[in-house]
């Protein structure tokens, strides 16, 4: 029971951190991105009808990182060339991702696709309880434990990591030193964009391997709030995805003993929990760690 619990915590938890952890670092350059429930299932859609047109998963996991670097790219040249609202900027392109990945996978509505296989060694696989936990998962897990740990290292032991937070700290400054502010800025958007379309893929290819419209069910918007409750540290993202994930699935648990709580009250507890810790945050007079150029647009002296 424990290990098929852990399971689903872990598929329900993967396309949260992935997501969170691509726009960990877009925020930390100074620029939010709302956008997230946009690129995600764009990413979705892309990423399954790939799939189902060309019969190989490799194919389709490029098409859903190409589907969400597509969205983030229309939404860096509105904050950066432009210098748009980031948050009107945002919510547009969440709007815009929805009914454009409606009106691409209208023709994929039904059909299924085989499932991401997930790895098997030999012996490691099959030990009790903590074998399938650790030998026994697909691609995306590995990948998005991967990502934690590359963000991790280039934020805190690259000189471009060190770039990057200072433009988030203050562009100004950064400028006057003679750092790119707006190709940074560019850059950390185009890999939030690359990991929220890799998050969709992992929904239609490997959580729920076929496509309906609007599967993303607000994750975007939990990934968005779990890189504040991080306080824009990777580390901190994996503990609030899983986190999120134990309570989705906790829920969906709970609803199958029967305890007479509504059905409609037990699906709404994830993003109760969502807001229950945003307001805890609020709450907290000590630095959060948030970037303190975040959400002002940056205009280069001409």
């Amino acid at each position: 029971m424990f290990e098929a619990v852990f399971l689903t915590v872990i598929t329900a938890s993967t396309p949260l951190l992935i997501a969170a952890i691509g726009e960990l670092v877009c925020e930390r350059s100074g620029v939010l991105n709302l956008g997230v429930e946009g690129m995600m299932v764009m990413g979705a859609v892309c990423g399954f009808a790939a799939t189902v047109m060309t019969g190989s998963a490799p194919v389709g996991v490029l098409a859903g990182i190409a589907g969400g670097v597509f969205m983030a790219m229309l939404f860096a040249v509105m904050v950066l060339t432009f210098a748009a609202n980031q948050v009107a900027s945002g919510l547009a392109l969440t709007i815009m991702g929805l009914g454009l990945s409606g009106l691409i996978g209208t023709s994929f509505v039904g059909q299924q696709i085989g499932a991401v296989p997930k790895l098997h060694i030999p012996g490691l696989s099959d030990i009790p309880l903590v074998g399938s936990v650790l030998f026994g998962q697909d691609a995306f897990v590995y990948a998005s434990f991967a990502l934690v740990a590359l963000v991790w290292w280039f934020l805190n032991r690259t000189r471009a990591g060190l770039v990057l937070r200072a433009v988030g700290d203050s562009h100004v400054s950064a400028h006057a030193l003679g750092h790119p502010v707006l190709k940074v800025r560019f850059l950390a958007i185009v890999f939030g964009g690359a990991c929220s379309g890799l998050a969709g893929a992992y929904l239609s290819m490997a959580y729920t391997p076929f496509w309906v419209q609007g599967m993303t069910a607000g994750r975007g918007w939990i990934a968005l709030a779990l890189v504040v409750f991080s306080s824009w540290l990777p580390g901190r993202v994996v503990i609030g995805a899983y986190l999120f994930g134990a309570v989705s699935i906790l829920q969906l648990y709970a609803q199958g003993t029967g305890l007479g709580i509504p059905s409609q009250l037990m699906s709404a507890l994830p993003y109760l929990a969502t807001i229950l810790v945003l307001v805890l945050i609020s709450g907290v007079r000590s630095r959060t760690g948030a970037p303190a150029t975040l959400g002002i647009p940056f205009v280069p002296d001409r």
